[in-house]
């Protein structure tokens, strides 16, 4: 039923469809003019339905192709490399090092690579990163008092940030994502063409750079740790290579980096044999869904040689789906396959601890003892 809503023509996304009159539409209304740009409120893609769905996505898509991001697998590597290579002097230094793998490895490794194709400087990326950590929480709902206006400062902070960094880009362009719509904006002024508005190229930059390490990160600490307590699989994993990429769709599929989704339903239909209102919200459990035992054999359990692994619905469906899927998959091999090829011995210790958000779904802190490197 989750595919079939998430495909279906008779849905959309965003709030705004359920709220057309009333209180509601007054709150709603009030809360759009006052909330800074965030992944939820327009014209981000998460909540644009075609045609500016459909514009917005194409100026991006070309980077993220499978192709594309193969091109971009060397510096994955190059980067995963250089992350361990620092934890291997550490660990020289002081066998019994502890490592907190989520601060410095996930996060480090997910942001310096999307950062690349953004072209964010070096030094703004720790600040990105304690930024996107704050803001996390604004995919939630009902948060408390304290978290909603630290998420809304955050993303005043982070759209000031944005605003300035497109500026730079402007003036000194190169070859990478930013340049390429700062460009297509600039080619819309120009009369020339569909581009970006301002106010849309800045809420598509945001978000891909956002959605470009957050939920990387979290697709590579849920597979550490997954695999470090099921060592069975692992070792499939070191005696045959090759199941790298389905291992980490099985990762996706049962503990996925984001656990729900949104749809309103645009006119009264019918979805999986049931009527459906005009105006119904529909809450989507992609993680739910993706344990679904008509689809999948023994969907408790890990099995890093499940054929059909990737028939999982992490990344959504339809028009909606992550176009930033090729990408994640690609970091998510590189970025486990080198850590387990570097530390065979690694040892969780205690203090594995989720974060807090429940849209999002991955791990805040997980302390390792990394043991020998190869």
């Amino acid at each position: 039923m989750v595919r079939e809503i998430l495909a279906s023509p008779d849905v959309r996304t965003g709030v705004e469809f359920a709220a057309e009159e009333g209180l509601l539409a007054d709150v709603s209304g009030w809360a759009g003019r006052r909330a800074p740009m965030g992944p939820l409120a327009p014209p981000s893609l998460l909540v644009t339905e075609p045609p500016d769905h459909t514009r917005y996505r194409r100026l991006v898509t070309r980077v993220f192709s499978v192709r594309a991001v193969e091109g971009l697998r060397r510096h994955a590597d190059t980067v995963a490399t250089g992350l361990l290579d620092e934890f291997e002097a550490d660990v020289r230094r002081d066998p019994d090092t502890v490592v907190e793998l989520v601060d410095a490895y996930c996060n480090r490794l997910a942001v310096t690579v999307i950062a690349e194709i953004l072209g964010v400087p070096e030094a703004d990326r720790p600040r990105i990163l304690e930024l996107a950590s704050a803001a996390a929480p604004s995919l939630d709902l009902a948060l408390s008092w304290r978290t909603f206006r630290r998420a809304e400062r955050a993303l005043t902070e982070f759209d000031d940030w944005l605003g300035g960094h497109l500026e730079h880009v402007r003036r000194h362009p190169g070859h990478e994502l930013l340049s390429q719509l700062v460009a297509a904006r600039d080619h819309q002024a120009d009369g020339t063409g569909a581009g970006l508005t301002d106010r849309e190229l800045k809420s598509t930059a945001g978000l891909v750079l956002a959605a470009g390490f957050e939920t990387t990160a979290d697709l590579i600490g849920n597979g550490i740790h997954l695999l470090l307590r099921h060592p069975e699989q692992l070792a499939r994993l070191r005696a045959d290579p090759g199941l790298w990429p389905r291992a980490v769709d099985e990762v996706l599929r049962l503990d996925p980096s984001v656990t729900m989704t949104v749809r309103i339903a645009t006119r009264d239909t019918e979805i999986a044999g049931t009527t459906v209102p005009r105006g119904a919200l529909l809450t989507t459990l992609l993680g739910g869904a993706n344990r679904d035992p008509a689809v999948f054999e023994n969907p408790d359990t890990l099995d890093v040689t499940r054929p059909n692994a990737d028939q999982h619905v992490s990344f959504s469906a339809g028009r909606h789906y992550c176009l930033g899927a090729a990408l994640a998959r690609m970091e998510g091999e590189v970025g486990l396959r080198s850590f387990f090829d570097r530390f065979p011995d690694v040892e969780l210790l205690p203090g594995a601890r989720r974060r807090a958000t429940r849209v999002l779904q991955g791990y805040a802190a997980l302390p390792a003892r990394l043991g020998p490197p190869r």
